[in-house]
């Protein structure tokens, strides 16, 4: 078997999870593309311990512990998900920038109604 098709294949799934982790901005999906890349990994350490014929099977064995840490992430990072959607309702990424507890409205947000309230407060 050639060493190509397999670290092509492998460069494919990387850079596919590269972008999700970029251009995603679900946190679940962002999980998602981060074990895709882990996949990535384990499909290019598999490939070279065929490749070069090991024999103590080193890129199998390491396989496996990448299986494990990716198993132990993606539980982790899912409690952690869920824990902040129940705070916050959401598991976009983008809105949750502020991740201090008790933190109040932004003054300056124009979006915000209760901003010229508080600006007239502060006036006063």
């Amino acid at each position: 078997m050639h060493l190509a098709y397999p670290a092509v294949l492998a460069v494919l799934l990387f850079c596919t999870g590269l972008y999700g982790v970029l251009a995603r901005r679900n946190a679940i999906l962002v999980l998602m593309s981060v074990e895709l890349m882990l996949n990535a990994v384990n499909l290019n350490l598999v490939a070279f311990d065929v490749w070069l014929r090991d024999s103590l099977h080193a890129g199998q064995a390491l396989t496996l512990f990448t299986i494990a840490i990716a198993a132990a992430e993606i539980g982790i990072g899912l409690a952690i998900v869920l824990a902040v959607y129940r705070d916050r309702g959401t598991s976009d990424i983008d809105r949750l920038r502020d991740t201090a507890e008790g933190a109040g409205p932004d003054p300056a947000d124009p979006e915000d109604p209760a901003a010229p309230a508080q600006k007239a407060e502060a006036a006063a």
